[in-house]
């Protein structure tokens, strides 16, 4: 059959000319439609004509119309039945509509569709709301938590031609979810809630409004207004609304499930997290915390002290200037709150404060309480940006990577303590090492002072021995900045208001946390040289005996001292102390050793001179006797040879000097081996030296006069304890043998002054010569008996200044540069008991 061809505007008068509503469409749009179409649509000419044809239907149906076109336009069309579908009008209505299709030729467009519409009916609006709603709760069905399926329901109520809110209650009044202004007639949605019914409004503004009860909580209405709304609505709205509280049931519990399984994921990675070989530190904790909780911050706090209040220990995502503000917990977040409660949530007074204090960053909090065997330990604290408030599944994650948090720290602590211990008995052992290699008490002393310094982590250490005949403690030693001062230190036990001599008297350790907070102290020399803060001093003692005092100082805090560290202390001077025993008792055994031996060699020295006494006696006994008669020959001879000269004169001049020679050396024999039997009396010093400076001078008047002696006496000599007797030969023989050192001359200086010596004060008198000096090989023979370098000396003269001085208690020394001098040097004793009178 020929399809008509048209014109545009006679096919335009042709469907003008029907009543039913009748349009043109040429690649799915409107070309032209007549009157009847645009009041069924409820649109004007302009707003039809040129669209899709497809946009006035559902959307439900426009697949299918569309895929119906496509089989037409092919061919391939098996249903030429009239379609029918629902079209929506402008005024929200909906009209059931059947179509006939016919072709027709239009000029200038070609083949195009009549299409000619007829109305079935208009649908009751309940049912098309019902329609609407039930499409709603299909859709509902894929919504999987809560935020989806209060938006779908409120999409759908939307496309059904309502508005509608979710109300919270408040109270007596209600609150919009979504932030909007609630309504005013907050008392229906309470009758709502308590009935269990919808509950209509008074008509307003040409709309009524209802309150739906969701039949899941006695918290939550839903609220729907509408133009049209009646009581005819109330079992369609009723059934949603149950099938939409259901839906908010199953996303509760869809997303407690799946919140579960995550929590239960976020926990065993932190616990994997916590657990590594090596713990990780608890900022990279706090940051797996942050990323968990999708927080902005996670702060920390934990007392310095057991005591003390909470401060800022750790944090993640806070910069210097937040640091400072958030030091110390703010408001509900305090320590004494979360301690109360276990764990908080921000509220809003808290919120204002926290958004105020860090400038609008953050606006949200959560807190709980770290404890450790039921005893608050911390405070864990996560914060987040305004509007991302936390709720009671994260504050239950919180409190469990809480416990893992304290988990960690506890390992920390307790890898820590024993790296700590380790380090400690490393250096314990180090000191026992230290100690156990020398018996020298002073390199203990500076070994010890040292190791304490580093061991406790202090700023100085001072060690004090009692000195128990003066009664007071003198400085031993020190750390290294302050070990020449502290050595001419000296506290008396006795002094009042020492901490040093308080431990020395009770035997017992004694802290000063703050020197500050103690009367007077910090105006004691010592502390303000030392610039100390806190003070911590411990007796050292064995065996009961107290041997000193260690004082450790603090300078640059005040500090506590806690059990642990004094014990630790404690136990390490009694180390030191043991040591210092040991090396007294090995010094004290060598000097036993030492006295011993003294006295064998003196023991053996007096058999010598025994033995030599009785030899000398019988030698000088016989040789003093041809001796006398010699002498009496000589005088004989020149009385008889009557001013004898040449030959006989020289022979007689030669026994005579010979024969005086032979008799010095039996005088000096007898004088080295007679028992000394020394008579102590206080001696005036000068009168002693001059005496033996004119006895030497006399003795050597031949060269003598080419020799200057000098004496030099300190005014601070006292008179000392000497038999005069002795002192004096041994000066005279000293002195002849530098005048005979000298024979070009020169000068003997001879002075005199105190010294201490061996922790005691002498007597040090110095000869100095300007002779030829003694060689190095021989000086270490000077002393011994019979040995000379002179061709006509016996020996003994050394020997015999040596034992005088001895027998003194005294010490010979003696200091020789060959070709510049000799100088011998004598210590006596200020201090002997003189003998009776």
């Amino acid at each position: 059959m020929r399809t008509r061809r048209y014109s545009e505007a006679a096919l335009r008068d042709l469907i003008d000319s029907f009543g039913n509503p009748m349009y043109v469409a040429h690649g799915g749009r409107v070309l032209a439609a007549n009157e009847a179409y645009l009041e069924m649509l409820g649109r004007s000419r302009e707003q039809v004509e040129g669209r899709l044809f497809l946009e006035f239907v559902r959307p439900e149906d426009r697949t299918r119309l569309e895929v119906r076109q496509r089989q037409r336009e092919e061919g391939t069309l098996k249903e030429p039945d009239p379609q029918r579908y629902l079209m929506p009008r402008a005024d929200g209505g909906t009209l059931e509509v059947a179509s006939h299709v016919r072709y027709v030729e239009v000029e200038g467009v070609g083949a195009a569709m009549l299409v000619n519409c007829l109305v079935l009916g208009q649908r009751p609006a309940e049912l098309a709301v019902a329609e609407r709603l039930v499409e709603t709760s299909a859709e509902l069905v894929a919504a999987r938590s809560e935020e989806a399926v209060r938006r779908v329901a409120l999409t759908g109520l939307t496309h059904a031609g309502f508005s509608a809110s979710f109300l919270v209650r408040d109270g007596e009044r209600f609150l919009a979810r979504d932030g909007a202004l609630p309504p005013e007639d907050g008392a229906l949605g309470l009758r709502a809630l308590s009935e269990g019914r919808p509950v209509f409004g008074p008509l307003r503004d040409g709309a009524t409004p209802v309150y739906l009860p969701l039949g899941t909580t006695l918290s939550e209405v839903l609220w729907v207004c509408g133009v049209g709304l009646s009581p005819s609505y109330g079992s369609v709205l009723a059934l949603f609304a149950k099938v939409v509280g259901a839906a908010l049931t199953d996303a509760r519990l869809l997303t407690d499930v799946e919140r579960g399984r995550w929590e239960m994921v976020a926990v065993a990675e932190a616990a994997r997290f916590v657990a590594q070989p090596e713990p990780p530190s608890a900022e990279d904790f706090l940051s797996r915390l942050a990323s968990l909780l999708g927080a902005e911050a996670v702060l920390l706090y934990a007392p310095r002290t057991p005591e003390g209040e909470l401060v800022l220990t750790g944090q993640v995502g806070l910069d210097g200037e937040l640091k400072q503000v958030l030091a110390a917990p703010l408001g509900g977040l305090s320590p004494s709150v979360v301690v109360a409660r276990g764990a908080v949530l921000s509220n809003e007074a808290e919120e204002r404060a926290l958004l105020e204090a860090t400038g609008g960053r953050l606006g949200c909090g959560a807190a709980v309480r770290l404890a450790h065997g039921g005893h608050p330990r911390g405070l864990l604290q996560v914060l987040r940006a305004p509007g991302r408030p936390f709720v009671g599944a994260d504050l239950r994650l919180l409190g469990t990577l809480s416990e893992l948090l304290m988990t960690l720290l506890d390992q920390r602590r307790l890898r820590t303590e024993s790296a700590r211990q380790l380090a400690d008995t490393r250096l314990l052992l180090d000191l026992a090492r230290t100690t156990t290699a020398t018996l020298e008490v002073a390199s203990i002393l500076d070994v010890a002072s040292d190791f304490l310094v580093k061991l406790l982590d202090v700023s100085n250490c001072f060690i004090l021995l009692h000195d128990e005949q003066q009664g007071v403690l003198r400085g031993a030693a020190a750390s290294a900045t302050h070990r020449d001062f502290f050595r001419g230190v000296v506290i008396p036990v006795d002094e009042t208001g020492s901490v040093v001599a308080r431990v020395a008297r009770e035997r017992r350790p004694i802290a000063v946390p703050d020197l500050s907070k103690v009367e007077g102290m910090e105006q004691r020399e010592l502390v303000r040289r030392f610039e100390e803060k806190a003070l911590l001093a411990l007796p050292l003692t064995s065996r009961e005996e107290l041997i000193g005092v260690v004082l450790l100082d603090d300078t640059r805090q005040p500090r506590d001292f806690d059990t642990a560290f004094v014990e630790l202390a404690e136990a390490t001077c009694g180390q030191i102390a043991l040591a210092i025993a040991n090396a007294r008792l090995y010094e004290s055994l060598w000097a036993s050793y030492a006295e011993l031996a003294a006295a064998r060699a003196e023991m053996v020295q007096r058999e010598r001179f025994a033995a030599l006494g009785e030899l000398s006696a019988i030698v000088a006994h016989e040789v003093r006797n041809p001796l006398g008669v010699i002498f009496n020959a000589v005088a004989s001879l020149r009385r008889l040879l009557n001013k004898a000269e040449g030959d006989a004169a020289m022979l007689l001049d030669i026994l005579a000097e010979e024969s005086d020679r032979l008799n010095r050396m039996v005088g000096d024999l007898l004088d080295y081996t007679r028992p000394r039997e020394t008579i102590l009396q206080a001696e005036d010093v000068p009168r002693v030296l001059q005496d033996a400076l004119d006895f030497a001078r006399s003795q050597q008047q031949s060269i003598s006069n080419r020799v200057t002696l000098a004496v030099d006496v300190a005014e601070d000599v006292p008179r000392v304890p000497m038999d005069r007797r002795l002192i004096r030969q041994a000066l005279v023989n000293v002195l002849v043998n530098a005048i005979q050192a000298m024979p070009q001359g020169g000068v003997v200086q001879v002075r005199a002054r105190r010294e201490a010596h061996g922790n005691k004060d002498v007597l040090r008198i110095d000869v100095a010569d300007q002779g030829c000096g003694i060689p190095t090989e021989l000086v270490h023979r000077v002393f011994e008996p019979f040995f000379t370098t002179k061709a006509q000396g016996t020996g003994l003269g050394l020997a015999v200044v040596k034992r005088n001085v001895e027998v003194h208690h005294g010490e010979l020394a003696l200091e020789s540069t060959p070709g510049r001098g000799t100088t011998f040097t004598f210590r006596l004793p200020l201090t002997q008991p003189t003998s009776l009178p």
